[in-house]
């Protein structure tokens, strides 16, 4: 965990692409279990950390999930995709279509953008 905010907190998923993943703080099975403040700060941050993907990464596309069929507790997959990541244009659960390609994630400077950006918004 990367960072802990008051109604979530955000991890890396380990993967070849920039992938996030945003958890509510209290362990809900839906998202309509959570209360209206979680879901705005949810909301809030998965708009933030596109954004800032977007500005960062320069994906060739953004992709937003929730399945939580494994997991049953509401988190939201943020990701990075690009025309030629291991997946593009499946889904990164999908069916690999090429080798992965050599990325430099750079954390360090990406998740210093975040955290400004999501403190800034105080969530």
């Amino acid at each position: 965990m990367f960072f802990n905010g008051k109604n979530l907190y955000i991890e890396w998923h380990e993967a070849t692409i920039p992938w996030l993943k945003i958890f509510a703080a209290e362990p809900r099975k839906e998202l309509t279990d959570c209360s209206e403040r979680t879901l705005a700060d949810l909301w809030s941050a998965v708009l933030i950390c596109e954004r800032t993907m977007r500005e960062h990464y320069k994906p060739d596309k953004i992709n937003v999930a929730s399945f939580g069929n494994r997991l049953a507790r509401v988190h939201i997959h943020i990701m990075a995709r690009f025309e030629d990541d291991s997946h593009f244009p499946e889904p990164m659960w999908g069916q690999r279509q090429r080798a992965d390609r050599p990325t430099q994630i750079d954390r360090a400077a990406f998740e210093a953008k975040l955290i400004a950006a999501l403190k800034q918004a105080d969530i």
